[in-house]
């Protein structure tokens, strides 16, 4: 309730700007560059859809989704083959594994996660801050994730906070959970 999600949605272009701007590299992307801008993201959201065709993953990137698939814990449950999931029928915290396999083949810079650890299980939880977010990082990814999981806002490398549309930020002596 606090507008994140919101913003994370203006700040990739899905939503319009109603006053401000956003600047790239110091230049203030304009409509005509909007499509241009959106194409650095890759995003799961809360709502999220997850297609089991890999259509915006250039070929030479699939064979990557075997090693992610291990990596998070899914490779018992789906196949992929000529681009295709076998199937997308899984829990809500493996539909969203499986949306972080297709999302990290597209290869775009900017990966964002609204909540996306929150259908996870503890464990896996802790190994999704710990070893793969820092291992995205590492890959060259620029990582924007929502979580109101302060066990692991340690692992930011910059902490925001927001409340009632306001952002600011992260002073540990002034939030509690």
């Amino acid at each position: 309730g606090s507008g994140k999600s919101t913003l994370l949605r203006v700040l990739t272009g899905l939503y319009p700007l109603v006053k401000g701007q956003i600047l790239l590299d110091g230049v203030r992307i304009r409509p005509p560059k909007i499509q241009d801008y959106r194409e650095l993201f890759t995003a799961i959201f809360g709502d999220f859809h997850l297609s089991r065709h890999l259509d915006g993953v250039a070929p030479e990137h699939l064979a990557e989704a075997d090693e992610w698939m291990k990596r998070l814990e899914i490779q018992d449950k789906v196949d992929l083959v000529d681009g295709v999931f076998s199937t997308a029928d899984l829990s809500s915290g493996q539909r969203k594994r499986l949306a972080l396999v297709a999302s990290v083949l597209e290869h775009k810079p900017i990966l964002v996660l609204d909540e996306w650890a929150a259908d996870q299980d503890p464990m896996f939880r802790r190994q999704f801050y710990r070893d793969i977010l820092p291992l995205l990082r590492e890959r060259g990814h620029t990582i924007i994730a929502v979580t109101h999981d302060s066990r692991f806002f340690d692992t930011a490398d910059r902490q925001l906070h927001m409340e009632d549309g306001m952002i600011a930020d992260f002073d540990p002596d002034k939030f509690h959970d």
